[in-house]
């Protein structure tokens, strides 16, 4: 049986959002809806939060717990220390590296990347070395013994902060596999949706998500499906198709 660990890395200090993960969105804050949703993944079994030693995350530290996920605590800049010291205490076999930012993750996302990595044999998989998805609704996957080779190797500062460039930077050392979406989704509506952003980065994107969670009717989980259908109806992709996407 695979043992598989949701990091989500978390900081109160984003540079063009600060405090974005603590924002309200639907009578919770942002990051309680990214643990609530990664946690109900059928192959999630750990999710943490993994935030820095700042003083400013100390209300992260305080409210992960809160909010269903067990938390370290390590370098701001230093990114991928934290999940070396995550990897360490949890001793999972699949890690999923997930951006605190992220409200609506999709968990069938995340079934199907752990998925992949038990039944084709690959060591990494992710959605962005041909993107089809919108931002915002995906993870990276990979195997823990990958991921401790990759972590020796990755000492360049970008890597350091950014946790996984060294995969795709070095594709002869691993085996990689990039989910599409027409792997999730049959309607053509949801395939190669790069035009939509459901991440959070700047206000119009809060002004998306807020709007989303208001009024979409929903008992459970948002589907990536009822919110794209949603968008589609409204044309609700205007409100933040002007956003640049801060790249690695």
């Amino acid at each position: 049986m695979h043992q598989t660990a949701a990091i989500i890395q978390a900081r109160i200090g984003s540079t063009r959002l600060p405090g974005k993960v603590m924002y309200p969105l639907d009578g919770c804050h942002v990051l309680n809806h990214v643990v609530d949703r990664v946690s109900s993944a059928d192959y999630v079994k750990e999710t943490i939060v993994a935030t820095s030693t700042e003083k400013p995350d100390d209300v992260i530290e305080r409210y992960a717990p809160v909010f269903g996920a067990d938390v370290i605590r390590g370098s701001e800049s230093d990114v991928l220390g934290r999940f070396e010291h995550a990897v360490t205490k949890h001793n999972p076999d699949i890690v999923l590296r997930i951006t605190g930012d992220c409200p609506l993750i999709s968990p069938t996302f995340i079934d199907t990347a752990v998925e992949r990595i038990r039944t084709k044999d690959v060591d990494y998989v992710c959605a962005g070395l041909e993107r089809t998805f919108p931002r915002g609704v995906t993870c990276e996957a990979f195997t823990t013994e990958s991921f401790e080779r990759m972590s020796r190797r990755a000492n360049e500062p970008h890597h350091r902060e950014h946790v996984t460039p060294y995969y795709r930077e070095h594709p002869d050392e691993f085996d990689l596999y990039n989910l599409d979406s027409n792997e999730l989704f049959q309607e053509a509506q949801l395939q190669n949706r790069t035009d939509l952003r459901l991440t959070l980065d700047e206000p119009a994107d809060y002004q998306l998500l807020e709007k989303i969670y208001r009024e979409i009717d929903h008992q459970d989980l948002l589907t990536v499906r009822d919110v794209i259908k949603y968008i589609d109806e409204y044309a609700l992709e205007t409100i933040n198709q002007h956003v640049e996407q801060k790249l690695v």
